[in-house]
């Protein structure tokens, strides 16, 4: 919970950093196209070309400041708050792509160092295989060997049970993902919705309706919709992957399980 807590706090830390520095590069931006615009002014009548290279300059434009211009005409306040969605959503996408690499592991490779030491040493040696090696099904193995002066039934229990434990931490922050797939899009039509009426006030106080500022009103309206649905979009391609991830790693460990209890009790019968 700390870790999430610490984790909110320098998102939003870079959220308004990155909201202030948009702030300052239109102000910047807008201050040099006013100074542009003094300059070529006095050249304007002698030059009528000038007015269709400024129209080419601003076609050229680069995506970054696309994407800024539509930042601001969307809305600071909505749009920071669908962008600190995806912030969060790919911190979490990254950490858990982290551990779940981490997490898979050769289980064919892990069984035979196993089957080699527990014949050879036998179970304390089996149990240090498990302590050198990483992942969930290592876990596993470990807790069902720890268990064998039980008996199998006890080994059967313990996998089983542990199982369900590493299974947890697979799918542990998932809902978070699955938080953020929902609340992006809701939060863009909820700007898209205010950005509506906000257009139907402005036709109310003109008293007349103007194809210009209705379109206008609309456009920028529907930029936090967009914006929702392409953030939301991005966190379901790296959701779809975890389950799959995590759907195959459990299966692994299940398969994994059976072969140990397989083995345990051969080596049973071959030591009674």
């Amino acid at each position: 919970m700390k870790k999430l807590f610490t984790l909110l706090v320098v998102t939003m830390m870079l959220g308004t950093a990155s909201v202030n520095c948009v702030n300052a590069q239109d102000e910047n931006a807008a201050a040099d196209t006013a100074q542009a615009v003094e300059q070529a002014a006095p050249a304007a009548s002698e030059a009528p070309a000038a007015a269709e290279v400024s129209e080419d300059a601003i076609e050229g434009q680069s995506a970054h400041q696309a994407i800024k211009q539509k930042f601001i005409e969307g809305g600071v306040g909505f749009m920071s708050a669908v962008i600190l969605c995806l912030i969060l959503g790919l911190a979490i996408c990254v950490e858990r792509i982290l551990f779940l690499n981490l997490s898979s592991t050769n289980t064919k490779k892990l069984l035979a160092k196993i089957e080699t030491a527990l014949n050879e040493q036998g179970v304390e040696a089996a149990k240090e295989v498990c302590r050198n090696s990483r992942g969930p099904v290592a876990s596993i193995f470990y807790q069902g060997l720890d268990r064998y002066d039980a008996g199998l039934d006890m080994v059967e229990k313990a996998v089983i049970s542990y199982g369900g434990v590493q299974t947890g931490l697979l799918e542990k922050n998932l809902s978070w993902i699955a938080l953020f797939i929902a609340l992006a899009p809701m939060l863009g039509f909820l700007g898209t919705v205010i950005g509506m009426v906000q257009a139907f006030d402005s036709i109310k106080v003109a008293g007349d309706i103007s194809p210009a500022l209705v379109a206008g009103g609309i456009s920028v309206a529907l930029i936090t919709t967009m914006a929702g649905l392409i953030v939301a979009m991005i966190l379901q391609v790296f959701y779809n992957y975890f389950v799959s991830k995590i759907d195959s790693i459990v299966n692994d460990m299940e398969d994994a399980s059976i072969s140990l209890t397989d083995m345990l009790y051969k080596y049973n019968l071959k030591n009674k």
